[in-house]
């Protein structure tokens, strides 16, 4: 388990992370989401023992990590580190070499790896001469060639295209379940929502929320449904439970925001009832929407 307890960076007088605490659990999936300038990065890079923290502690498997600890873990930062004259498969083998694994090993997983992200046919190619999605497919293989522990990704979709984006998430789901936990930030909540087991959204660098996906709908205070045929007495129904005025929603469809306490099930029956009704579906909150709503609620305490 990855144990991140009160820790804090500042760099000189700009406080970079303020209060930040989270725990990942071994071979789990975890986000980190805030804007740019949260703290995401820092954060990332306090874990990983580039930055040593102001205040806090650090542990993974109930140790304090250090130089030691860190040579199990797995790094692909959101800027490109490659060699752009280098050839792909060489840039892959070295990373591993750096790693301290053995010249045949190094070469045996380098392979395997260019061929689950359908980069082999770029092997003899230099880095420098791939697109930026290739790029990060390449740092992706030498992050992992070490088989680490714990693998930190910044931005692992960056420059990616929806086919390409699909690619690295299957070979994240794999790490996850050969034992390798994760912790990744994005900004592409759509890629992550089914992705992670648990999220921590941080803002001005502390966590305004945290927990799984469920536990974060949990907070949210609305409800979307929507309904059709767009029927005066459905209208009727809606407007007898107190709900607001429809938005507009497809052709013949009626979109509503209920609060979350409100009673859906008495709420369906006395649309039947009122019918005749063709779809009746309550829509629980994205990931998007829990962000944005949790950050404008912390923006406006502030």
């Amino acid at each position: 388990m990855l144990v991140v307890d009160h820790i804090r960076r500042s760099f000189g007088s700009a406080v970079a992370v303020a209060d930040v605490s989270f725990t990942v659990e071994r071979g789990s999936i975890f986000a980190l989401l805030g804007p740019n300038g949260a703290g995401k990065t820092t954060t990332m890079r306090m874990i990983l023992g580039i930055y040593v923290p102001d205040g806090g502690s650090i542990s993974w498997a109930g140790t304090v990590v250090d130089r030691q600890t860190r040579r199990r873990f797995g790094y692909l930062p959101e800027e490109r580190g490659l060699y752009g004259k280098m050839s792909v498969r060489d840039q892959i083998i070295y990373m591993g070499r750096l790693h301290g694994l053995g010249l045949t090993d190094a070469r045996t997983r380098t392979d395997r790896w260019l061929e689950m992200l359908d980069i082999a046919h770029y092997a003899k190619r230099a880095c420098g001469e791939l697109s930026k999605g290739n790029q990060q497919k390449v740092q992706l293989a030498s992050a992992v060639l070490h088989e680490p522990e714990l693998l930190v990704l910044d931005e692992p979709f960056s420059g990616l295209d929806p086919m390409n984006a699909e690619t690295m998430i299957a070979c994240i789901k794999t790490l996850a379940q050969t034992g390798t936990t994760l912790v990744l930030s994005s900004h592409q909540l759509y890629a992550i929502e089914s992705l992670c087991r648990k999220f921590c959204i941080i803002g001005s660098g502390e966590v305004r929320a945290s927990g799984t996906l469920a536990q974060l709908r949990s907070t949210f205070a609305t409800r979307t449904v929507r309904v059709s045929p767009d029927l005066p007495e459905i209208r009727e129904v809606f407007a007898r439970a107190g709900a607001p005025a429809p938005v507009a929603g497809e052709p013949g469809e009626l979109e509503y925001t209920l609060p979350a306490t409100t009673d859906f099930g008495a709420l369906l029956r006395m649309a039947v009832a009122a019918g005749p009704l063709d779809s009746f579906e309550r829509h629980e909150p994205t990931l998007g929407a829990i962000y944005i709503d949790t950050l404008a609620r912390a923006e406006a305490r502030a």
